[in-house]
């Protein structure tokens, strides 16, 4: 989950220097910069794809107080354009500056899974000024998504949750619950490749790249201007390879490696995060904040009154392991120990959380040898519990609130159908679901806690359960010569998306350039002034940071900082339809960037 941040906002960041063109769309206040030199070409298969199909012409519609809404048709499959088509649901928000506007900002919030429609509808919120301005922001949701056509895997709601009881845990712990865990998981592998075939063997990354394009034309836009979160980092990086003559501007946060996310000859029997090591993204980010508390002590961090909090938080976590806490009629896992870790990682503020949750199952599973100690257990276990029901009401709340807007009676939630239909389509994964108990044992190894929790996230896509497969689904090359150079921002405590990913990924893409930021919680952009004022000037203007630019996080573990806001807020989608805020002028929160990590993993419980 995420959590909003109250006091961000966003100024100047560092110098700025022009580098190579961003081609069309006319910037009156963009100084002058040197012409690009020539790049690579959209290949003649894919502008045979693209370019037959018509330009859509969207019947926009105002909705949300001040938004405009459309639906267009598209391909299903792209090799027959005058074949089934899909639904694709768009939203934007016009230009506050129409005589300054440069053109349109596509956004995606990641996932895969999370609503375009609606970070595009919240982008008052979080974008710098100088970007809406200038730009109608611009966002569409995936196929098989949100107000798309939606996947739908099983024939009913009743199918669909009889089937998935075995993921009623974060994630599976021991023979019982790893049999369970995957005897569900087969289940949705194989409804999505019968059920749910049609649309979920369309809905690779290149298929939303190929309707980005469309979608591109239909703006009158000659070039995209794009922003992308997290997952949406891949499908920035799968247009720019496979349209690199078509980028004005692409800016990705949060990386991820879009040759370890297809996977090759090499890694296909690699476990997916065994390849983008999300999970050793997670274990440096908890193990630096631990040391950091350590080193603060606890005036700043009460977890450090009873020792090394390295040290400690292995003892609590194989108390657990032992036996789970009673928490006032909760019971609180291992599994979920580690799942609400995860989630307050994904925040620059979790770290205030994380010690009150460690410090509070300390005290609550500690042996109490007086009275003294007795009292201050239960008080401990009474203050947890009302922590975690806190926290999962206002999840409860953002999910009823989605349903109230997506339909009546009840409702067919297709988050993990949606999310699976990309991860499983667009890459390569180990043939047989029995084989995960192994491979993620060996995960948790190289990645203490959260090599588990990361590696079940992808068991559904064994090549034993699920089959369906999309033919024209991209697998490189993902080093093409773009005709505007790609910023990727990279976080070194990301615990979503590995900081080596952002090194890696910067490197395959000739003329791009790497911003860094020693920033905390998931992506960077809205918690580093730094990183925010460098991306606004980058879309605005084509300016990019000078090479080597490393940025600082606004917020820091354990250092002074106003009391943080106990808000959470999930990933984009229909919840934030339901009220729309005033918009202020001015960006005070964090992007709503989607995770892709399946729900049960954040809450640490479905």
């Amino acid at each position: 989950m995420r959590l909003r941040s109250r006091m961000l906002a966003v100024g100047a960041a560092a110098a700025l220097v022009p580098v190579l063109a961003v081609p069309a769309l006319a910037d009156p206040g963009a100084p002058a910069v040197r012409a690009a030199p020539a790049g690579d070409t959209t290949s003649p298969a894919e502008k045979k794809r693209v370019d037959g199909v018509p330009t859509p012409k969207p019947d926009w519609y105002p909705c949300y107080g001040g938004a405009e809404c459309a639906t267009v048709r598209l391909p299903l499959d792209y090799d027959d354009p005058k074949g089934a088509t899909t639904e694709i649901a768009v939203l934007r928000v016009r230009a506050r500056d129409a005589k300054k506007r440069v053109g349109s900002l596509f956004v995606n919030p990641g996932g895969p899974g999370g609503q375009g429609t609606a970070m595009a509808l919240q982008a008052p919120d979080f974008l710098g000024p100088d970007v809406i301005d200038r730009f109608d922001v611009v966002g569409f949701d995936p196929r098989g998504i949100g107000f798309s056509d939606n996947v739908a895997c099983f024939k009913s709601t009743r199918d669909q949750a009889l089937a998935l009881t075995g993921l009623s845990v974060a994630f599976p712990v021991g023979t019982k619950q790893e049999a369970a865990y995957i005897k569900s998981t087969k289940a949705l592998g194989k409804g999505c490749s019968t059920t749910g075939k049609k649309l979920a063997g369309a809905m690779s990354t290149a298929n939303v790249a190929r309707d980005m394009d469309v979608l591109r034309r239909a703006v009158g836009d000659k070039k995209l201007t794009y922003l992308g979160f997290s997952y949406g980092s891949a499908l920035g990086q799968y247009y720019a390879n496979m349209f690199p003559d078509r980028t004005r501007a692409v800016a990705v946060d949060g990386i991820i490696n879009p040759v370890s996310w297809t996977g090759t000859k090499k890694t296909q029997d690699q476990i997916l995060d065994d390849r983008l090591r999300s999970a050793d993204g997670a274990y440096k980010a908890l193990r630096e904040l631990l040391v950091r508390c350590g080193k603060a002590g606890k005036e700043a961090c009460a977890f450090a009154e009873f020792g090394d909090p390295v040290k400690n938080f292995g003892v609590l976590a194989e108390r657990l392991k032992a036996k789970p806490a009673d928490i006032e009629g909760q019971k609180v896992t291992y599994a979920d120990l580690v799942a609400f870790m995860l989630g307050e990682l994904y925040s620059p503020e979790g770290y205030f959380f994380i010690d009150l949750i460690v410090t509070d199952l300390w005290k609550a599973t500690s042996p109490a040898s007086s009275a003294a100690q007795a009292a201050e257990a239960a008080a401990a276990r009474k203050a947890l519990a009302a922590r975690i029901a806190e926290r999962r009401a206002k999840a409860q709340q953002q999910q009823d609130a989605a349903e109230k807007v997506l339909a009546k009676g009840f409702p067919y939630d297709n988050w993990l159908d949606a999310f699976s239909s990309v991860v499983c389509t667009d890459g390569l994964h180990p043939k047989k679901a029995g084989n995960w108990p192994a491979l993620t044992a060996a995960s948790d190894k190289r990645a203490p806690y959260f090599g588990r929790a990361w590696a079940w996230t992808s068991v559904q896509c064994a090549g034993d359960s699920w089959t369906v497969r999309d033919e024209d689904a991209y697998t490189g090359p993902f080093n093409r010569r773009t005709n505007a150079p790609v910023l990727f921002v990279g976080n070194y405590y990301d615990p979503a998306t590995n900081y080596d990913d952002a090194v890696s990924s910067s490197k395959l893409l000739p003329g791009s350039r790497l911003l860094s930021s020693n920033s905390w919680g998931h992506t960077a952009y809205g918690s580093s002034t730094c990183v925010t004022g460098a991306v606004d000037s980058y879309l605005v203007r084509g300016t990019l940071p000078p090479a080597g630019t490393v940025c600082v996080g606004d917020i820091q573990p354990f250092e002074p900082r106003p009391e943080p806001a106990l808000d959470t807020r999930g990933p984009a989608d229909a919840s934030a339809m339901a009220t729309r805020p005033g918009a202020a002028g001015q960006a005070t929160e964090l992007p709503p960037v989607a995770t892709r990590v399946p729900p049960s993993v954040l809450l640490g419980t479905r």
